[in-house]
């Protein structure tokens, strides 16, 4: 009988993080089974894979019916062969888990596969930032242009009268502050020699 179970997370990194995190996996408080783990072979393909095969120890209490199938010093634990597949240049990354002893009993086999979501990544984030700056600075080139050959001084651009709009607000702002503060100061003076006044 085989059983399939599918599963989906998004990690909220760049792909060079999670590429870096994969290798430091173990230990971590979450993984207190994993007893061992290394890497037993490792080389880079023609077209610049990097092919990695780990082979970690981990506990695996078994049923008390099936500890009696096994030698005493195997019933507890479970070799696992990982190889994994790295494509830099496409940013993914598979690996592929099976055990390789207890596998009368039962094989698990795992395979998952990282990748860049294109739904959120950090990547396109900065190429759309870079694309509406980029955007900006072309139509203010494009404006100084039009301006000299028609024989004018460049006008400003929306962008530059936005910001000086935004800067007067800010320092209307701040005198109205400061004024508000000069107001609440000169009341609460005129309050307490109200004060004053009437102890005397």
């Amino acid at each position: 009988m085989v059983k399939y179970f599918l599963g989906q997370s998004v990690l909220r990194s760049s792909w060079d993080q999670v590429f870096a995190a994969f290798w430091q996996w173990y230990p971590n408080p979450y993984s207190k089974h994993v007893l061992t783990e290394g890497i037993v072979h490792r080389e880079v393909t023609p077209d610049q894979k990097l092919l990695s095969r780990g082979l970690l120890t981990k506990t695996n209490r078994m049923l008390r019916w099936a500890e009696r199938l096994f030698p005493a010093n195997v019933a507890h634990s479970v070799y696992i062969l990982e190889d994994s597949i790295v494509d830099a240049q496409n940013q993914t990354m598979t690996t592929f888990t099976w055990n390789i002893n207890h596998a009368r009993l039962m094989v698990v086999e795992e395979r998952c596969v990282y990748y860049v979501n294109s739904d959120n990544s950090a990547v396109q984030e900065f190429g759309l930032a870079r694309f509406k700056n980029n955007v900006t600075k072309t139509m203010k080139g494009f404006e100084y242009i039009l301006a000299k050959l028609q024989g004018e001084a460049p006008s400003k651009t929306l962008v530059e009268t936005a910001k000086e709009a935004k800067e007067k607000a800010k320092e209307t702002a701040l005198a109205a502050t400061e004024k508000a503060k000069d107001l609440a100061s000169k009341a609460a003076t005129k309050k307490q020699q109200q004060q004053q006044q009437q102890f005397v």
